[in-house]
Order: structure tokens, then C-alpha cells, then sequence
């Protein structure tokens, strides 16, 4: 699924698309659609924001073409976000592990799957009205993510398509697990704290985060895989 969002005076406004060819056919038209009921003309934004990865090579790559088309086209900076951060926003503003007096600090180890029976995950904290990376996006198994957010009692914050597998049952999963996706509203407001900050770059740096260059498997490699169990 793709999204596209508008984040103003007016507040928030923002369309979702589904399909094979979304971002392709779909996302230009979504994103003149937003204009239109904003009210604006593209040049009269401040910057562009977007889910700059990890996530799937396709979607991310496109992603920054366009928003370099359309910041060079109108004269416009770039915030880009990364992708698990925002679904750290999506699960912390659904309430998912409230903030209180007595509990000030949140945790978020968030998971996408990358594949080839590996995933990508950060650790985000947020406290004091801020997001503090404790742990980069990286790239490991499953069951190393999932253990280092059991083992300190994280929230686990799992990208659509990934199940707690059988085999890691033996793990005796304590942590609370919530399920969210990157989504254009919480990069938009990502962006938007951001840009308080003067974290604006040129078009030119719209670059996807890549955590590896392969991205699929041989037919050697997978039968060996299924060989080793």
C-alpha cells in the first residue's frame, strides 16, 4: 500500500492506494488530487517529506524519484524519514504504550520484513516530547529482533506479513506486540518536526536507506536453504 499526505494550516489531510502499480500510475495524480482540495499549489509548500526506507527496493526507489521530480520541478527542500521510525509515531499516537506520569518513557522496536528471511528494525525511544534513536535500522533474523525487544520488554512494533513464527514459540514472547505499517501521515508529521529543526536537505539527497544490495535469493540459494531446514 502507498499514501500520500498533505500536512498544513488546515491540518492533515491524505489518500491511500493499493495495487501493484501504484506508485507508478497512482501516487502523481493522488498527490494533484491532495493540492486541489488544499487549496495550494505545490510550490507554495515548504518542503517534502518521505519514507526514504528500509522497506521494499521497488516502492523506495520510486519513492525517491518522484520526490526529487517534484523538489527540483518546484525550487523545494527534502525531509527524508525513515520508514520504521514511523511506525514507531503510528503505534505511540494509537496509544498503543501511553505516556504517563508515572511511566515517561516510551519504547518501540519496530520490524519490517526484508526477506530472504530477514527483517529490518530499529529501536526507537521517545521521551521529553522527542524521538531518540537507541538502536539504528538494521538487518538481522526475525528471532534476534524479537528477542532483544522480549528480552527488555519492548514494545514490538511488526510490519504487515510478518507472523510470530512457530519455531519461535520455544521464546516465550512476554512483550506486548502491535501491528503497523509506514504511513505518509506520520512521515508528514515527522517531517514537519524536522523542518522546525532545519533538517531540510537538497533534492539531490533524496537517496534511498539501504541496509543491503541484494535482494532476493538464487534458486541454488533458496533449495539450499530449504535443505538446512
Amino acid at each position: 500500500m502507498a499514501s500520500v499526505a498533505i500536512l498544513g494550516k488546515n491540518g492533515l489531510i491524505w489518500r491511500e492506494l493499493s495495487g501493484v502499480q501504484t506508485h507508478s500510475q497512482g501516487i502523481l495524480p493522488a498527490i494533484q488530487d491532495l493540492l486541489s482540495e488544499a487549496g495550494i499549489a505545490l510550490n507554495e509548500c515548504d518542503a517534502i517529506a518521505f519514507g526514504c526506507g528500509p522497506g521494499a527496493f521497488t516502492g523506495v526507489r520510486t519513492a525517491c524519484g518522484i520526490v526529487q521530480g517534484l523538489a527540483f520541478g518546484a525550487d523545494l527542500s527534502i525531509l527524508p524519514v525513515i520508514s520504521l521510525l514511523a511506525m514507531a509515531q503510528a503505534a505511540r499516537q494509537d496509544g498503543v504504550e501511553a505516556l504517563t506520569d508515572a511511566h515517561p518513557v516510551a519504547d518501540f522496536v519496530c520490524i519490517l520484513d526484508a526477506r530472504m528471511s530477514e527483517v529490518y528494525w530499529a529501536h526507537y525511544r521517545y521521551a521529553d516530547q522527542r524521538w531518540e534513536p537507541v538502536v539504528e535500522p538494521a538487518l538481522s533474523s526475525f528471532a534476534l529482533a524479537l528477542e532483544y525487544a522480549n528480552t527488555n520488554g519492548y514494545l514490538a512494533v511488526l510490519g504487515n506479513g510478518l507472523i510470530l513464527p512457530a519455531e519461535l514459540s520455544e521464546m516465550k514472547v512476554t512483550c506486548e506486540v502491535a501491528y503497523k505499517m509506514p504511513h505518509a501521515t506520520q512521515v508528514a508529521q515527522l517531517g514537519l518536526l524536522d523542518y522546525a529543526q532545519g533538517k531540510q536537505v537538497p533534492a539531490d539527497l533524496a537517496q534511498p536507506l539501504y541496509l543491503r544490495n541484494k535482494i532476493a535469493l538464487t534458486t541454488l540459494e533458496r533449495m539450499q536453504l530449504k535443505a538446512a531446514g
